[in-house]
């Protein structure tokens, strides 16, 4: 086990009374912020660690990445190729009305493998996933059910808290992969059809596309997508203001991811094209 996540405590902020100054709002915020960042760096180190892959915490993660990612992946995969065929066709038509027809396939894969598909799928995670596994913490938090099990002498964070996270952020990484691989099979077919003599031109295109810089902001981008997809919402759920009860903490979680994804998406824009 890492270090910091032995110091973990599951003991929460308290509920803020309505009449605090802006100071110590603030100060409160600073505090539930921050601890949402250890939990997103404590979800990280176990991730890499390869003592969660083995028994006894084997089994409540790949519980969870099942519950995850296997009722997603199927209808998922097939809205992602039925965009890619219409996205993809009125690209190609309209470009060919141009005489813009060699950059086609260029702007499908920049606009819908590098920017729609891993935002779509973050988002997808976070509403189907995380957002209900949130939900699922912050009530047990307020029933007091984390403070039981850790005076039993379990360990929430390796049995219940990050098997969570990792399932969602497992979840985001599948999604984009296989929806990303089914776009760009759907564009080489309906640019060259099935025939195999384009393959290289389109490989060729594919990897001026995917330089070093962009393949490196891309696999940053998508994995910042997946981690605030999935450690906002229950790190908000975990150390949130319990004031106003479940539903506060939800919406909280909601604006906090929003808010995150926004920032990953702009930051990853700035990077591919400043």
């Amino acid at each position: 086990m890492p270090p910091a996540a032995a110091a973990y405590d599951v003991a929460m902020l308290s509920s803020a009374a309505p009449g605090l100054s802006l100071g110590r709002a603030l100060r409160l915020r600073w505090r539930s912020a921050w601890a949402v960042l250890n939990l997103g760096a404590l979800v990280l180190a176990l991730g890499l660690s390869p003592s969660t892959y083995r028994r006894p915490w084997r089994v409540p993660l790949a519980a969870q990445v099942v519950r995850a990612a296997w009722p997603l992946l199927p209808w998922f995969t097939l809205l992602a190729a039925i965009v890619s065929l219409v996205l993809t066709r009125i690209v190609l038509v309209t470009a060919q009305s141009y005489g813009l027809s060699q950059y086609a396939l260029e702007m499908v894969v920049r606009v819908l493998v590098l920017e729609l598909i891993p935002l779509t799928a973050a988002l997808a995670v976070a509403l189907r996933v995380t957002l209900p596994m949130a939900a699922e913490l912050a009530q047990w938090r307020l029933q007091g059910a984390l403070d039981d099990a850790r005076s039993r002498g379990q360990d929430p964070l390796r049995g219940l808290i990050a098997p969570r996270a990792l399932a969602g952020l497992f979840a985001v990484l599948l999604l984009a992969a296989v929806a990303g691989t089914v776009a760009l099979v759907l564009a080489y077919v309906l640019a060259h059809g099935l025939s195999p003599w384009a393959l290289e031109r389109y490989a060729r295109m594919v990897g001026h596309v995917f330089s070093p810089a962009v393949s490196l902001v891309f696999v940053l981008k998508t994995a910042a997508l997946a981690l605030a997809v999935s450690v906002v919402p229950i790190g908000t759920a975990l150390h949130g203001r319990a004031g106003g009860g479940q539903g506060a903490l939800e919406v909280q979680g909601l604006t906090r991811m929003f808010l995150a994804a926004l920032l990953v998406e702009v930051a990853g824009l700035a990077g591919n094209y400043l």
